[in-house]
């Protein structure tokens, strides 16, 4: 809501006149709002940098803060909110933080006359659509870390590693959807490119079921690594697995399957003349 020009005079003069007064009624309150978990010497910084930036916003007797000079406010707060959601505060100590200046003016004001308790409800009325600024700041920073931390988590859960000389696999634990499916053949693909191995092995024993989807994105990437000069081995075939699998329909083709990922590097090995022996139990 915009202010009359005489409203965001007044509001001026008093961000002027009593900046000191108002920076630390304003920090106190801050401070007791987010019961000491940061620094007020922190917070103090920051409600300054909000109170430049409100002096900036009364260049417009408006105090339009969607206007050209509630950019530097709009930055301030924005970047608040990005911090308050990385230190991990909800959404309303955030807002805390802005409608916290409401009650450091009510100080100022007072309640002698009906000049006062105007001026008051006009000022509130900025006060609220900033920190609702600072809500859909907070929200999208937040939906952003959690999209980043999901990304982390996906890539973590699917690690390629170097069995043998020549031989890497992929162990897959938990459901197989179509953004991790895509995540494990890109990161497959990346170490054969980098290992130059002519082995790999899926294995799914961590995969509590096998349904089409999930058959149809496994070799999705068995053709990508064979497009790469890969052969590719799926291991974890638990009865359960094999049972769906022939109900489905489901066929692997040419493709090796093995029952643990044991047997499948055994197989590897093998195809690269690699000889076992078996060792006899030592007589008592």
């Amino acid at each position: 809501m915009a202010l009359s020009a005489e409203e965001g005079n007044r509001l001026v003069g008093l961000l002027t006149e009593h900046a000191e007064r108002i920076t630390e009624g304003w920090t106190d309150r801050v401070t007791a709002s987010m019961r000491n978990r940061l620094s007020r010497a922190e917070l103090h910084q920051q409600v300054q940098e909000v109170h430049r930036g409100l002096l900036l916003l009364g260049e417009d007797p408006t105090f339009d803060q969607a206007g050209e000079h509630g950019a530097e406010l709009r930055a301030v707060l924005s970047e608040l909110s990005r911090l308050r959601a990385r230190q991990g505060f909800t959404a309303t100590e955030t807002a805390l933080s802005i409608l916290s200046l409401k009650d450091t003016l009510a100080d100022l004001l007072g309640d002698s006359d009906l000049e006062a308790l105007r001026s008051y409800r006009a000022y509130s009325q900025v006060i609220d659509q900033l920190a609702l600024y600072t809500v859909e700041s907070y929200t999208k920073a937040r939906e952003e870390l959690i999209a980043d931390q999901a990304e982390q988590l996906l890539e973590l859960s699917t690690p390629v590693v170097k069995l043998w000389e020549g031989v890497v696999a992929v162990p897959l634990v938990g459901t197989l959807d179509s953004a991790r499916a895509q995540v494990v053949m890109e990161r497959l693909l990346q170490t054969l490119v980098d290992t130059g191995s002519p082995y790999a092995i899926i294995d799914i024993t961590g995969v509590p079921a096998v349904d089409t989807q999930v058959a149809q994105h496994i070799l999705k990437t068995v053709v990508a690594a064979r497009l790469m000069g890969a052969d590719c081995i799926i291991s974890g075939i638990r009865p359960q697995i094999a049972q769906t699998i022939v109900a489905l329909g489901i066929e692997f083709g040419d493709i090796a399957t093995k029952a643990s990922l044991a047997d499948a590097l055994r197989h590897v090995l093998r195809q690269t003349g690699v000889e076992f022996g078996r060792r006899s139990r030592r007589e008592t």
